[in-house]
């Protein structure tokens, strides 16, 4: 078995929510006491936050950048990085090391694909649906994504940064994802990616009118698929 090297904390508890999947799926698959060899490196979400509010991207880059080297010198044989938005500096982490830099867009791509569908409607945090990154990297790959209006991304921003990453989970909340993913769905969109790891915290497939694609187990099932090659 090949070790894992995640880099976590941002939040915590997506970090939490990959070791969990991470482990679970070892286990589902060699049976008895088997879990994932891991290392994780966890950052302060408090400072990775302070440089995207102030657009330093470089900063946080580097921050990550050298967790990856941190994770590679100790001795983890490839990379995940446990956070959709952060995959904006993807670039930096994959040039920091040797090893195998697994792209979370990459996995939730292939399930995609791999279920017949073109266009999906993402959920996230305003990065992630505004700056460009994900549906691009999406769109090398055949599938077109769509994100809500204006004013429905700042709704869904505002849960994730307001509430889910604190820990905070209101019904109110879960009733306004559950009509702007109605919303994506009557507008053509075929499914809905899940492109934040604390939105699974708040909704899950039953939320949906249309096939959910949950970027954070998806991407965890891809490192376990490599971890056990």
């Amino acid at each position: 078995m090949r070790t894992i090297g995640l880099i976590g904390g941002m939040s915590w508890e997506s970090s939490a929510e990959y070791y969990r999947l991470v482990n679970e799926d070892v286990r589902a698959r060699l049976g008895g006491q088997h879990n994932a060899k891991s290392l994780m490196a966890t950052v302060d979400f408090g400072e990775i936050e302070a440089m995207q509010r102030a657009g330093d991207w470089d900063g946080a880059g580097k921050a990550l950048a050298e967790a990856a080297a941190g994770l590679e010198r100790g001795g983890a044989d490839l990379i995940g990085l446990c956070t959709n938005t952060m995959h904006l500096v993807a670039d930096r982490i994959e040039a920091a090391v040797a090893i195998p830099f697994v792209h979370l867009v990459d996995a939730t791509a292939d399930a995609i694909r791999a279920a017949g569908l073109t266009r999906v409607g993402l959920l996230a945090t305003r990065f992630t649906m505004e700056m460009g990154f994900y549906a691009e990297r999406m769109a090398s790959r055949g599938i077109e994504v769509a994100v809500p209006p204006a004013d429905d991304r700042t709704v869904v921003h505002d849960v994730i940064y307001e509430e889910l990453t604190l820990g905070v989970v209101r019904d109110e909340s879960r009733d306004a994802y559950r009509r702007i993913m109605a919303d994506l769905a009557a507008a053509g969109c075929e499914g809905v990616v899940y492109g934040c790891t604390e939105i699974t915290l708040l909704v899950d497939a039953g939320d949906s009118p249309v096939p959910v694609f949950d970027s954070t187990r998806l991407h965890a099932k891809r490192l376990v698929d490599l971890a056990l090659e």
